[in-house]
């Protein structure tokens, strides 16, 4: 199990299979306090939309009501960078899956809003906590 740091956010690899990976990801946001709004299977709209094959990858778009609520009172258009996305997908080789989340810093500090920035922080705290939960080291 490492943890990843790439320019837009966090990945943690986690000897899991990808259904169990997807689970725990689930029960971790909502410890966290995020609900997930959106599901995404990505593998079933290739298949459908375009008849490939593809490991098993889900976006989930998770949101945490309050902080969303401080977001657009600081914000107003705030709601084209939300809900926050987190990713879960089998590894290429089978051999467990990978869970990432956006680093809300990067894109929130996109806005130039300083009023956003501690909600930035506290948010990128939250979904640091859910890859422990999820893939404790």
């Amino acid at each position: 199990m490492d943890t990843t740091t790439i320019p837009y956010g966090m990945t943690r690899t986690v000897d899991l299979p990808y259904e169990q990976a997807v689970e725990r990801t689930r029960d971790a946001l909502a410890a966290e306090g995020f609900g997930v709004l959106t599901e995404i299977d990505v593998r079933a709209t290739l298949k459908k939309k375009l008849d490939v094959e593809s490991r098993p990858y889900t976006i989930l778009g998770a949101c945490n009501p309050p902080l969303a609520h401080q977001a657009f009172n600081a914000e107003p258009n705030i709601g084209l960078l939300l809900p926050c996305n987190v990713v879960v997908y089998a590894k290429a080789d089978g051999d467990g899956s990978v869970v990432a989340a956006i680093d809300p810093v990067v894109s929130l500090g996109r806005v130039g809003n300083p009023a956003l920035a501690p909600l930035a922080a506290d948010v990128k705290a939250r979904l640091s906590r859910v890859l422990e939960a999820v893939a404790p080291k």
